[in-house]
């Protein structure tokens, strides 16, 4: 092997990254899109040089090291995981910033790449600014905590490490069943240090991201299955968008006639008017769907973990003969709730079943049911778009202005708190990648920083973040990147004065909402005056146009005229934190204190002890 090339362990890395292509379905495209950061003594010698002598791997300067990976999540998952974005950051605090990202990325299966700067490898110097000593072990850092959130972790203790470090991390991240976080811890002296790399490591390489087909005894399996249905439901998920899937998916429902239901990460798999779109499925879900998931004799679920909230805490499918089909590219979700497992991509798992089920058509009667559920709803959400509640305003009529302003290509982000529910069921989806929730770690303040990376994969959509008080106030300084880029987001932020999400689940839990407002300590206690905050000045201050606004005709008139505006506007407005939308049909599991002196929280573990005997085991 010919080593021609001389490089630092930090130039090595960048170099390799620019070389590296994804391909699916005949379209190639660069992998990475640059870099996000923060330098610090840790990474501004080895990584920043690398990045400064390389202009056309694109940096940019972040405000926070959780948020700029908040931001290469939403990139990648707006890319439908085709294109990523590096971090980097600085050794100690800046690092361990960034694990509440790296956990964002792996719950959810983003390919996202880590490159945190380390403490000296050499370790004379030790202890050095912001390591942590150990008088177990000196091969120890806080990077080490990044090992349970990362698909993918290594620590380069010598340049010639990357040679086969890097190819591995691009394995993970472009695995469409493995992928998440990848860390490449980077001690700071390492990434200094030169090394004659062979030249064919730069050349560039092309990822191949396949579509998996399912097993034919598996495929045929599930189709007898589904021609033996009288009452099936499918539950699209994440995979269902990443694949690309929706045309396939319409064309399956619409052949067969099953209902169709979503996930908070596969809402959008059909568009609203749809005639098989039945709409949210779960603790958050329509009635209709959730209706049909506890008659169902049989789940299609396609692309999706099953999470509590899909499964309202197991207790969604009530149906004694329940089966299952899971269409997932990962073998631990397709073996999930002893169903028949199909390990394929979910576009050409329909494609195929399609074919295999020809000549199925659900009952008439099950047709009759999904199209009065589908017109039922249709005017709960107009009801709940148009409840003239006076002011403050409520949640849902905010959801309506925004819905009404919005375009069919436009996206609206959010991530945490009563709004996702809320989004998740009256938000009406028309484009596959319309509708952006984080919501697999509900990561609260991952919304701005989130709607950045969307705005950055799709430049040429109006993005609307939502977004409650609460996380607003835990992460809204990447309102000042986005006006340094140049970046134009909408951004409405709805003031209820604490975290009332919460709130209501304290008082579902008996408890009153306690420690959920934001209120000034009065005779020991939180119960003083509410104690608010002037986001129009903070939004402000960071660059943003921004304004408060009291109805819904101020709030509609405010958000045509950001449509026209090049930079990022932040709408304020306050709405009732008393006003919910239901919950339909559904439950969720939250232990209430089995013993208390509190007849709320008595009352709260009698409803809880009825609600827990529902939940079921599948085998």
């Amino acid at each position: 092997m010919a080593f021609t090339c001389r490089a630092t362990a930090a130039q090595a890395t960048i170099k390799f990254l620019k070389n590296q292509y994804v391909e699916r379905d005949g379209v190639e495209r660069p992998f990475f899109a640059g870099c996000l950061g923060i330098f610090g003594h840790g990474n501004v010698a080895g990584i920043g040089q690398a990045l400064q002598q390389n202009e056309d791997f694109p940096y940019y300067l972040t405000r926070n090291e959780q948020a700029m990976v908040h931001t290469a999540v939403a990139f990648s998952k707006m890319s439908n995981r085709l294109r990523v974005f590096a971090c980097t950051s600085s050794i100690g605090p800046g690092a361990t910033n960034m694990i509440t990202g790296a956990a964002t990325a792996t719950v959810n299966r983003i390919p996202v790449l880590l490159l945190p700067g380390d403490i000296f490898v050499r370790r004379n110097v030790a202890p050095v600014l912001q390591q942590l000593e150990s008088a177990q072990t000196q091969d120890i850092s806080v990077n080490d905590c990044f090992k349970p959130v990362s698909r993918y972790w290594d620590r380069i203790s010598r340049p010639e490490q990357l040679l086969t470090a890097l190819p591995e991390a691009m394995r993970v991240m472009t695995s469409p069943a493995e992928t998440g976080a990848v860390t490449l811890s980077m001690p700071q002296d390492v990434q200094t240090e030169a090394l004659e790399y062979p030249s064919a490591f730069f050349e560039k390489r092309i990822w191949s991201v396949p579509r998996a087909r399912g097993d034919a005894q598996a495929m045929c399996r599930a189709a007898e299955m589904i021609r033996a249905a009288r009452q099936p439901l499918l539950i699209a998920g994440g995979g269902v968008i990443y694949s690309e899937a929706s045309g396939a998916l319409a064309e399956f429902a619409q052949h067969t006639g099953i209902a169709v239901a979503e996930t908070q990460a596969g809402k959008g798999s059909l568009p609203f008017d749809h005639a098989q779109s039945i709409g949210a499925m779960g603790v958050t879900g329509t009635p209709g769907a959730n209706l049909l998931a506890r008659d169902a004799d049989l789940i299609i679920g396609a692309g999706t973990r099953y999470t509590d909230f899909t499964t309202a805490s197991m207790t969604a499918f009530q149906n004694r003969a329940v089966k299952f089909v899971n269409i997932n590219v990962a073998e631990f979700d397709a073996g999930k709730h002893g169903g028949v497992p199909v390990v394929a991509d979910a576009r050409t798992a329909f494609e195929e079943l399609v074919e295999l089920v020809a000549g199925y058509h659900t009952p008439a009667e099950y047709q009759e049911r999904v199209r009065r559920f589908r017109d039922d709803w249709n005017k709960e959400v107009d009801r709940l778009f148009h409840l003239q509640h006076g002011l403050p305003v409520s949640q849902s009529e905010v959801i309506g202005v925004v819905s009404s302003v919005s375009e069919r290509c436009d996206v609206i982000v959010c991530a945490a708190g009563s709004l996702p529910g809320d989004l998740h069921k009256l938000w009406r989806v028309r484009d596959p990648k319309g509708y952006h929730l984080e919501y697999g770690y509900s990561c609260m303040g991952y919304e701005i920083a989130g709607g950045l990376g969307v705005k950055m994969a799709a430049p040429e959509r109006e993005v609307y973040v939502m977004v409650g008080d609460g996380s607003y106030l835990m992460m809204a300084q990447e309102i000042h990147t986005a006006i340094q880029e140049g970046i134009k987001l909408n951004i409405v932020v709805l003031d209820n004065h604490g975290f009332g999400s919460i709130g209501a689940l304290s008082e579902s839990c008996g408890s009153g909402g306690f420690g959920t407002e934001y209120r000034f300590r009065k005779d020991g206690k939180l119960e003083g005056n509410t104690a608010n905050v002037d986001f129009v000045a903070n939004a402000q201050s960071l660059g943003a146009q921004a304004a408060r606004v009291r109805t819904l005709d101020e709030l509609r008139q405010a958000l045509v005229a950001a449509r026209t505006n090049t930079r990022t506007t932040v709408t304020v407005i306050e709405v009732d934190r008393n006003a919910r939308v239901p919950s339909y049909e559904s439950w969720w599991d939250v232990a209430v204190a089995e013993t208390s002196e509190m007849e709320s929280v008595r009352s709260a573990r009698d409803a809880y002890e009825k609600g827990v005997k529902r939940e079921r085991h599948f085998f």
